[in-house]
């Protein structure tokens, strides 16, 4: 599968007789199936003109342990085996999946939320397993894992670069009218509905406070796509898919900036 320069397999690059020199690994706004594109593919056209080819590995759910650990561990590992050391640089969207859907994000807040006033007393305290600040310490290493892994293989000049999503609107919407993955947990919790908005923020920016770790410690060589705050109400397909025209709002407003200050657009 392929658009444009964004390739879905090896397969697909044969057959192009081409190679890719940007790697991606991802999950569904790098897979995202529906007319538009994902957001790999609106990047993808921001780095064709440099002549760039992207590979994406991941699929649609992912998870960021998914990527070091589980199963799409084989592929990722095949993929920088295949084409890190030519590589100009590597994307990764992850983390989402860890604490969007039901049984990700229900454990992450307290029994009955009823009384809350803020969203930081809708979610577990401490750093107990299960907790909220547990969670991202494990998106923190798996993510810390693939990056290392990358360095290894990867030229001296190639960045790894990472986005923190956006504020999804807790609406209840799922595909083809499907349940959500935000508002089922925050109901069941008993969320005040006037914090559901502001628990999605805090979710959105620790996994931002976890990416920015990963950005001061990778010297200089990983970046961090903040697309925080972006889309509107109106540009959400769902309660975690912008609309293919989110997506091209995000690559032009976010990801050019950065893409454009690396070379690669």
């Amino acid at each position: 599968m392929k658009d444009g320069n964004v390739y879905w397999s090896k397969q697909a690059l044969d057959e192009d007789t081409t190679t890719a020199d940007i790697l991606a690994i991802g999950d569904s706004w790098f897979w995202y199936p529906f007319p538009g594109g994902s957001l790999i593919t609106h990047v993808g056209r921001l780095v064709a003109p440099q002549g760039h080819n992207i590979l994406v590995e991941g699929n649609h759910g992912a998870e960021a342990y998914d990527y070091v650990k589980g199963k799409y561990k084989r592929q990722v590992r095949e993929m920088l085996r295949l084409f890190g050391s030519t590589a100009s640089a590597l994307f990764i969207s992850g983390g989402g999946n860890d604490f969007a859907g039901f049984n990700d994000l229900r454990p992450l807040l307290n029994d009955d939320c009823t009384g809350a006033s803020s969203a930081a007393q809708c979610f577990r305290a401490g750093e107990s397993e299960g907790s909220a600040e547990w969670l991202m310490e494990r998106i923190f290493e798996n993510y810390a894992t693939l990056i290392s892994r990358a360095f290894f293989v990867l030229p001296p000049h190639a960045k790894v670069f990472v986005h923190c999503y956006d504020y999804a609107v807790p609406d209840g919407r799922g595909v083809f009218g499907g349940a959500g993955w935000l508002k089922p947990a925050l109901v069941n919790a008993r969320v005040p509905p006037t914090l559901h908005q502001a628990c999605v923020v805090q979710l959105i920016d620790h996994f931002a406070s976890v990416l920015q770790q990963l950005v001061a410690s990778g010297h200089g060589r990983v970046v961090m796509v903040d697309s925080r705050g972006t889309l509107g109400v109106g540009d959400w397909a769902d309660e975690i898919h912008p609309r293919p025209a989110g997506f091209r709002k995000l690559a032009q407003q976010c990801w050019q900036p950065v893409l454009a200050q690396a070379g690669l657009a």
